[in-house]
């Protein structure tokens, strides 16, 4: 059973991860006329990292707390949400703005940070293991 601070814990990262997500599509799909345009850069590529790296970071801690236990199959689960939900954004980038284009390898970056990360859970779930 969870404490009350553990279910506030659990209900924290449930609401960053849910806010990131939507931050996320925000970035990606609001026009920012005010800030300059560099093209195509390098740092785009390191921004895409980061978000999908985050995203998989609080999704994975989310479901973590939730079943008190790291399950490689949840976070496999988080790995596909982020890769559909950058491929879905680049869709909508593509389509409803006039601004920002479709691009491979920000897929390609998303991809990269949302492994990343879950890497992380298992190479945390395996020193768990030897642990216990």
């Amino acid at each position: 059973m969870l404490t009350d601070n553990s279910l506030a814990l659990k209900n924290t990262i449930f609401s960053l991860a849910i806010g990131w997500t939507i931050l996320i599509a925000f970035l990606c799909l609001v026009k920012f006329t005010d800030l300059p345009s560099f093209g195509v850069s390098v740092v785009d590529k390191y921004v895409h990292f980061t978000f999908h790296f985050v995203f998989t970071m609080f999704w994975g801690i989310y479901y973590w707390l939730k079943y008190n236990e790291i399950k490689i199959s949840k976070n496999v689960l988080v790995l596909l949400a982020s890769l559909c939900y950058g491929i879905l954004i680049e869709i909508l980038q593509e389509t409803f703005t006039e601004t920002r284009h479709a691009d491979v390898y920000d897929v390609m970056a998303n991809l990269l940070g949302a492994l990343v990360a879950f890497g992380l859970f298992v190479i945390i779930k395996k020193q768990k293991t030897v642990n216990n």
